[in-house]
């Protein structure tokens, strides 16, 4: 019976149609190696499962014919290719979430400002807040990056970028909109709206794949309407929009 390994290589080969010449050429290996992959007689080593990861586009884990149960290190949530965190190159990284981790850089230094984000998505009728509050507080530290956080802390880099981008979009002094306090890691295929332009065309300002600083304000003037912020080295974002992102206008697209 062939291992795990082996039955996920030869299905990720034969679904990309290439051959096991095709295959070992790409990933600097001879023919025989990945015959004796698909056989079970051996497993690729650490570099060429990373070639073999990206050229599938794929996890490691995936790979290995997902032996463990991969659960990203910093929020606990369970993973899935598709929320894997991926490098700058775009190779994964299997310890992490896109939310948590992204192009090379943690999105969380602050354990609180994690929770506080968990919270509003996890609280539900049958998971109250208070459940949801202690189980993330007990749950988190026992993560390998909060054990980690030290070693992995980037001297306040971070912080001191966000804090710079929250200045720049208060002094924007937006009317209606009220002071921003804090910003989020946001996956831009979740607030990536499709504004209408004045000759009726659409567009899209943001990468789907990439991951944004931004939060969600509601309009001091009260109505159904509310304020989006995003933002990141290379510009700033202010819209407005309904429940669930219905009809978004832009009111601010700024380069910095």
């Amino acid at each position: 019976m062939k291992t795990k390994e082996a039955v996920a290589i030869f299905e990720l080969r034969t679904k990309k149609g290439l051959s096991q010449e095709q295959l070992a050429e790409k990933v600097f290996v001879t023919r025989q190696a990945v015959s004796r992959w698909e056989n079970g007689e051996t497993v690729p080593n650490t570099e060429t499962l990373k070639l073999l990861s990206k050229l599938f586009d794929v996890s490691i884990n995936t790979i290995l014919g997902s032996p463990r149960k991969l659960v990203c290190q910093c929020c606990g949530m369970p993973l899935e290719d598709a929320m894997v965190s991926r490098e700058k190159d775009g190779s994964y990284n299997d310890d992490y979430c896109k939310w948590c981790y992204a192009d090379g850089e943690y999105m969380y230094h602050n354990m609180d400002d994690l929770i506080e984000v968990c919270v509003k998505n996890m609280v539900s009728e049958e998971h109250p807040e208070k459940e949801v509050r202690g189980y993330l507080k007990n749950m988190l530290p026992q993560l390998d990056y909060w054990k980690r956080y030290k070693e992995l802390d980037d001297g306040g880099k971070f912080d001191e970028f966000k804090q710079k981008l929250m200045d720049e979009i208060n002094d924007l002094h937006v009317e209606g909109m009220p002071k921003v306090e804090k910003l989020n890691a946001l996956v831009g295929s979740y607030v990536n709206l499709e504004y209408r332009l004045p000759n009726g065309k659409t567009v899209k300002f943001l990468d789907d794949n990439a991951t944004y600083l931004g939060n969600q304000l509601e309009c001091e003037f009260g109505g159904d309407r509310c304020f989006g912020v995003l933002a990141n080295m290379d510009f700033i974002l202010v819209c407005t929009y309904e429940e669930n992102g219905e009809n978004p206008e832009l009111v601010i697209y700024k380069k910095r």
